[in-house]
């Protein structure tokens, strides 16, 4: 059920979305991580992220959302996973997200595809496939398509998490973008502050 045999090709699609004129895209500012966690957590010990650290998260995340980003994810499961020989890994993932522009859940189905050596993740929305149990699957109507890229971008002692979405919309929504530009950034921050938690075991205290 994987529509793209590597990252480059998956890329290739992402690519193109990206530049359709009818489409909504939003790209967050670089967030440093180890900046940010110092700006609104007071932690039980020191911790500083390295790149290969929120490499890591980013991968736990993409597998898991219900634990990384419960905020945004009320239930997800994820299956099919397969690794190449060069470290690139593919799976299928399904998820009951909280929509974009209103609090309303719906069901999102993401083929994921991850790139250990460009540190990038793509989540590409698609309107159906089959599950792991061999049943038919259905996306919500309740929002456009979208894709995602997470990457990790910045040098080994000063990460940076790095974020852009493109919603496959039919005309360009600056409503979207307004709501998403606000309210991402501290989803981000909080997913970070969970793996700290959650893979580190620093107790953090928000500030």
């Amino acid at each position: 059920m994987i529509t793209h045999p590597s990252f480059s090709k998956a890329r290739e699609e992402f690519d193109q979305a990206w530049q359709d004129p009818r489409h909504t895209l939003i790209e967050l500012e670089p967030i440093d991580v180890n900046d940010m966690l110092q700006k609104y957590y007071v932690m039980s010990e020191p911790v500083r992220l390295t790149r290969a650290m929120l490499w890591d998260a980013e991968g736990k995340k993409a597998w898991d959302p219900r634990t990384y980003i419960p905020q945004v994810v009320r239930e997800g499961n994820s299956w099919d996973r397969t690794t190449g020989e060069d470290g690139e890994e593919r799976f299928l993932r399904a998820s009951q997200q909280r929509a974009w522009k209103a609090d309303i859940y719906g069901r999102v189905l993401e083929e994921v595809y991850l790139s250990p050596r460009e540190h990038k993740i793509l989540f590409l929305g698609r309107g159906e496939f089959v599950s792991d149990d061999g049943s038919r699957l259905q996306a919500g109507g309740h929002q456009p398509l979208f894709h995602v890229e997470h990457a990790v971008g910045g040098t080994d002692t000063q990460p940076l998490s790095l974020w852009r979405i493109v919603h496959l919309t039919t005309e360009k929504d600056d409503a979207l973008i307004q709501g998403q530009t606000a309210g991402t950034p501290e989803v981000l921050r909080r997913f970070v502050a969970i793996y700290v938690e959650k893979d580190l075991g620093r107790k953090l205290t928000r500030r």
